[in-house]
């Protein structure tokens, strides 16, 4: 079950992959920006903390894709999809 790996992510973990994602997409990224780096963000993190990644990108796309198309922080992203505490 997917709740487990939600628990087992976190919230410093999924900000420090945003802030990475939100870097390689650059400012004011729009869709085909960030889909480009969630693809090669995960890639960067070797391979534990990709392999997180790349689960917390698959489940989370639309949301992380969303928050970082409207300038939204990282921990502000996280929280959002509900891995961070508000």
């Amino acid at each position: 079950d997917g709740m487990a790996a939600v628990k087992g992510i976190k919230c410093s973990l999924c900000t420090k992959v945003l802030k990475k994602i939100q870097a390689l997409a650059g400012d004011d990224p729009d869709e085909t920006a960030v889909a480009s780096a969630l693809q090669k963000g995960c890639q960067k993190l070797g391979r534990t903390v990709g392999k997180m990644c790349k689960w917390m990108v698959k489940k989370y796309q639309d949301q992380i894709s969303e928050g970082l198309q409207n300038g939204d922080m990282p921990r502000d992203i996280c929280t959002a999809i509900g891995i961070c505490k508000s």
